[in-house]
């Protein structure tokens, strides 16, 4: 029988890391077939990570925060290589999996209501539009990060253009103008063993409507870096 709890990535992190134990997390949601995310992926090196991530790290500079941080594969070659990092991660386990590893600053805070610090460098990763939720959540996300940032700070995120699912043979693609929601705004839970958490929002986001939310908030899309299948890199400064 599955249960419910809040966090079942963290549990995945925590057994990985300290019972080495490495069972896959199952990614649900209404619209997709599921999705299978390989715990030892989350502990991944610098060497096994995707040109865009590497990119993101080498864009790098200063004070850096790493939202979303999980099991610290940002955190910990960014620290290696000099950086002063701060890791912020919601889930109890995963921070206690990033102290384990020798993260010297680790805050278990959701980033909504992470203030009164200043950084040079906001770094989310892994879709990290995703926090946002819904496209009106971009908005709210944007203008949060700007307060956290140095007046020479960048903001580093990705994220993927969904439209590539809705594609036709000619290239075309056909979505419902009409639908209540935009197609990038998605519903996931996650399961681990026998646990599975509560559905939540998680957003992917085209181009054009990142930037859009970018204006709004008096920000600039410095740079983009595209990856091989609708995904990419955006830089984001004042």
């Amino acid at each position: 029988m599955t249960a419910l709890i809040d966090d079942p990535m963290g549990r995945a992190v925590y057994d990985f890391h300290f019972n080495s134990i490495n069972q896959p997390i199952v990614v649900h949601s209404e619209d997709f077939d599921d999705d299978i995310i390989d715990t030892g992926y989350l502990f991944r090196t610098y060497h096994q990570m995707p040109a865009l991530e590497k990119k993101a790290l080498s864009l790098c500079k200063g004070a850096i925060l790493d939202v979303g941080a999980c099991a610290g594969v940002h955190s910990v070659y960014l620290q290696k290589k000099g950086f002063e990092v701060t890791a912020l991660e919601t889930s109890t386990l995963c921070c206690e999996v990033l102290k384990k590893r020798n993260i010297r600053k680790v805050i278990q805070q959701n980033i909504f209501t992470f203030t009164n610090q200043k950084f040079d460098t906001i770094l989310l990763l892994m879709n990290g539009t995703g926090i946002a939720g819904t496209l009106a959540g971009l908005d709210v996300l944007l203008h949060h990060l700007s307060t956290l940032l140095n007046p020479e700070g960048q903001i580093l995120i990705d994220s993927s253009d969904l439209i590539y699912l809705y594609e036709q043979d000619d290239g075309s693609a056909v979505i419902d103008i009409s639908a209540d929601n935009y197609y990038g705004e998605l519903v996931f839970q996650t399961e681990y063993k026998d646990w599975i958490s509560q559905p939540f929002p998680w957003l992917y986001v085209d181009l054009s409507n990142l930037e859009n939310a970018i204006e709004k908030n008096q920000l600039k899309l410095t740079e983009v870096f595209k990856g091989q299948h609708y995904d990419y890199l955006a830089r984001i400064t004042f």
